[in-house]
């Protein structure tokens, strides 16, 4: 009967550390969560008509955090398409909860809006001064412009060489309102409005401030551009 007691003693021991092995999720598990993560955005992007490529970055072996009970949850913590290094965040929303950031390194190829030829500051844009080439889409934080029709009829900002990839803060909307024009200025409350003629004494895009003098009382009021020739102030 002692030998017995003994025997069992024993196999509770050696069995100790993979019972509690077992209850751990271990740096392999998160790393496979990631890896397949990736993988489903891949096919994702590849089905839009892009390419990609995808590396998990290293995760420490000696990690164990408590098993999961559910599946784990995976999810980009930031932009991949404005990063080459987005975090992938995996975590457990089971009875034990965690979270843990995987590091990666991403590249995404895919046709973005290319300068034609080297272009002006100031330089009014149309659809010809733009080509589409394939680019790495997330070489810049920024982002990337894809369609002809979003850059049309906007400046440049600064100039740039032939094949630099059109960025947002490239561009910018072209004064809906320059010095000297005759505007329509519209007073409104709710549905009721009045309107009057005016001289603006400064130039302003679409939702800025302006300055503008009223011709029929000579009075200088501040209004808000609405549009090309148009101001609005509030009654």
């Amino acid at each position: 009967m002692r030998m017995r007691i003994i025997f069992l003693a024993a196999l509770c021991l050696l069995l100790s550390p993979v019972t509690q092995s077992s209850e751990r999720t271990t740096a392999e598990t998160i790393r496979n969560a990631a890896q397949m993560f990736l993988a489903r955005w891949s096919e994702t992007l590849a089905a839009e008509g892009y390419e990609s490529s995808y590396e998990v970055g290293a995760i420490d072996s000696r990690i164990a955090l408590a098993a999961c009970n559910q599946d784990l949850n995976t999810e980009f913590a930031g932009d991949p398409l404005q990063t080459t290094s987005p975090s992938v965040l995996v975590s457990c929303s089971g009875e034990r909860p965690w979270k843990m950031y995987v590091t990666t390194s991403v590249e995404v190829h895919g046709p973005a809006l290319v300068a034609a030829r080297p272009l002006a500051r100031g330089e009014r844009l149309t659809q010809d001064l733009v080509t589409v080439n394939s680019v790495q889409i997330n070489a810049s934080r920024r982002g990337v412009l894809t369609r002809k029709e979003s850059v049309s009829g906007m400046m440049m900002r600064r100039p740039v060489n032939a094949g630099t990839v059109m960025t947002p803060d490239l561009l910018e909307a072209p004064n809906a309102i320059e010095r000297g024009d005759h505007v329509i200025i519209t007073a409104r409350s709710g549905s009721f409005s009045v309107s009057s003629r005016g001289k603006a004494l400064a130039s302003a895009g679409v939702g800025e401030q302006v300055l503008v003098e009223n011709l029929r009382s000579s009075r200088t009021v501040k209004a808000r551009a609405v549009g090309p020739g148009r101001v609005e102030i509030p009654m």
